[in-house]
């Protein structure tokens, strides 16, 4: 069963210019490289003619998978998003208890995710336990090193 995803215009559009650039560009390119590999002679013994056949290979499972999450991914209308609790494509504001260190996190797809722009996967430890909390509740997030506890502050859809 496949997993929906939820997108803004624009990741939906980065999305889609991806997976043609993978299907025009990078396809293309990795049959070239086949072709030439084989013109060079034996193909039992061709370790070129391998390695681009394993590339072309890793490059239509990367094909398939893309046109999997497109086939998938759902837009996202920012405007009409609830903001009384952390769904997809909120920015939420929280504050880590431990260290009262504060910051703004918009939650995205896994493929936005973007940490140093502030978008984090609804995927991910953190983006898992903000998800349908709202502010003022306590968010517990279990990470590698332990439980670290989030009180929620600010829901907005900026």
């Amino acid at each position: 069963m496949s997993k929906v995803s939820y997108y803004t215009a624009d990741g939906l559009k980065k999305l889609r210019d991806e997976l043609n650039h993978l299907r025009d560009v990078e396809r293309p390119k990795a049959s070239q490289a086949i072709a030439e590999a084989r013109d060079k002679g034996d193909l039992s013994e061709n370790a070129e003619y391998d390695a681009a056949k394993e590339a072309q290979g890793l490059l239509e499972m990367k094909i398939a998978k893309m046109e999997e999450v497109f086939a998938n991914a759902r837009l996202i209308d920012e405007t009409q998003l609830d903001t009384s609790k952390a769904l997809v494509h909120s920015t939420v504001k929280i504050k880590n208890l431990t260290n009262k260190a504060e910051v703004k996190y918009k939650l995205v797809a896994q493929s936005e995710a973007d940490l140093k722009s502030g978008k984090i996967s609804v995927d991910s430890p953190i983006g898992k336990g903000l998800l349908g909390k709202k502010v003022g509740e306590i968010a517990e997030v279990q990470v590698p090193s332990g439980t670290i506890q989030f009180e929620i502050l600010e829901i907005t859809r900026d």
